[in-house]
């Protein structure tokens, strides 16, 4: 067995949300270093070609746009323990495709091209990317290899990983200098209208694996991209790696570009969905136990803030009976809770704040701490959790933005959400472990900054003509 290549590997990993008014600082991001990293993003990895050498890791909870100072930290680290590896054969670099940094905008396009100045030219770089990711040219042009997920919900984290380090080592071991090609149809599509496992979607991501068996093609992908970034480059892409010739990737990429851009009118959310009355009385009225309520315009995996009280004041309003409203971002109540302790009647003020998307008149409502727990650090500062009763509404109340996506992570405050009647999460679509077991599950299509109604959202930098905010749209 000849000697291994030596490939780094690091990255920093934020999705943003340009219409969240909580934005992203240094100490929001959970920074990783050395083997944590490959135990906890590469569990599985096993090669006897690549020596992987982990670096520096950073990510944040989808929130608001990144501090410029804090992402020029983050960078300096990423950069810094890169450059005392070199010389190096390669470097993978673990983005997301969505970071906005304030003065800066486009992050991912930003680092790769401070990555390519520290390589120089001949070291190979490959990225493993989110398919919500808005793509740059600048950030193809600085990389050889770029490789999405595949799912959304998302459940290929790790084989996307796996697939991008696989693919660097096919390109040393061959001796190749892969070229990737993009193209960007515009279409602005929220997350929700396109979910992997309902059509279109499903038959356009099946077709990247014929296009992947090309002769002379390594891999293709599509990025749905993330609408509630407000960026120049924010819309679908299609990007195809090629071993060598730039002229047979491009040409397979507009190829399939001009099949997505056919079924434009066809994406859609694919899944039950109403207003905000409508869905808890729909939910009130159905045998099933427990229904699922997405407040689709308050998405905190999207990156809103999680601190609209719409659906707890409706809740109320209906007097529903045995309900969860699983993740409401609100500090200051947590801490009054803390303080009053567990049992103890409190009297809490929600909303209020001033700020675009957000909740101007207070509620005021008073409650009974069930409990105070710890809950999972997914980045933030305080992951002190509270659990209050109104009356037969439960609600868990957050320090931030955190999201409930699955059983486990609402179980751990206390309560189990199973034996609710109605359980409101903080989401778009379900991720996969409440998909998977919600008897019934609705979109209530709610305002807010993942508002899915991309038209009452108020761009500033998106290229305009886009389909659909612009009637007449025109895509060669």
């Amino acid at each position: 067995m000849g000697k291994k290549f030596r490939i780094a590997t690091g990255g920093i990993h934020h999705e943003t949300n340009s219409f969240s008014p909580v934005g992203t600082g240094f100490e929001d991001f959970r920074r990783i270093h050395g083997n944590v990293i490959l135990s906890e993003r590469f569990p599985h990895f096993s090669s006897e070609r690549l020596e992987l050498i982990p670096t520096f890791y950073a990510e944040a909870i989808s929130s608001g746009l990144v501090d410029k100072n804090a992402y020029l930290r983050l960078k300096e680290t990423l950069l810094k323990q890169i450059q005392e590896l070199l010389p190096l054969d390669g470097v993978h670099l673990d983005l997301h495709g969505a970071m906005e940094v304030e003065d800066i905008g486009d992050a991912e396009g930003d680092l790769a091209k401070a990555v390519r100045k520290i390589l120089g030219e001949e070291v190979l770089i490959s990225v493993s990317l989110d398919l919500h990711g808005n793509i740059s040219p600048t950030l193809v042009d600085s990389v050889n290899i770029l490789t999405a997920y595949r799912t959304a919900p998302h459940r290929d984290f790790e084989e996307t990983r796996l697939r991008a380090l696989s693919l660097l080592s096919d390109a040393l071991e061959k001796q190749l200098r892969p070229v990737s090609a993009l193209v960007k149809p515009p279409i602005l599509l929220a997350g929700e209208s396109a979910v992997t496992e309902r059509e279109p979607t499903r038959s356009l991501y099946a077709r990247l694996e014929e296009i992947d068996q090309v002769h002379g093609i390594m891999n293709s992908s599509l990025l749905v991209g993330c609408a509630w970034t407000d960026s120049n480059y924010t819309s679908t892409s299609i990007i195809v790696v090629a071993e060598s010739d730039k002229n047979l990737a491009h040409q397979q990429a507009a190829m399939f570009a001009r099949e997505v851009w056919a079924q434009r009118f066809n994406f859609d959310y694919g899944v039950e969905s109403a207003s905000v009355d409508e869905a808890i009385q729909r939910a009130m009225n159905a045998p099933e136990q427990p229904v699922f309520l997405s407040d689709s315009g308050d998405n905190v995996t999207a990156g809103a803030a999680g601190k609209r009280t719409l659906f707890l004041e409706r809740l109320i309003e209906f007097k529903v009976q045995n309900a969860l409203l699983a993740g409401l971002n609100d500090p200051v109540a947590v801490g009054k809770c803390v303080a009053a302790g567990t049992g103890a009647e409190v009297e809490l003020t929600f909303g209020g704040e001033s700020g675009e998307n957000m909740p101007t008149t207070p509620l005021v409502l008073t409650g009974r701490v069930s409990g105070i727990t710890i809950g999972k650090d997914l980045g933030g500062s305080d992951p002190t959790i509270a659990v209050v009763e109104f009356g037969n509404i439960t609600a868990i109340i957050c320090c931030d933005n955190r999201p409930f996506i699955d059983r486990e992570t609402i179980a751990a405050t206390g309560v189990d959400p199973m034996n609710k009647k109605l359980v409101v999460v903080k989401q778009g679509y379900l991720f996969p472990d409440l998909m998977d077991n919600a008897p019934r599950a609705i979109m209530a299509l709610s305002p807010g900054s993942t508002d899915l109604d991309l038209k009452r959202l108020k761009y500033k930098n998106l290229s305009r003509p886009i389909f659909p905010l612009d009637t007449e749209v025109e895509f060669a």
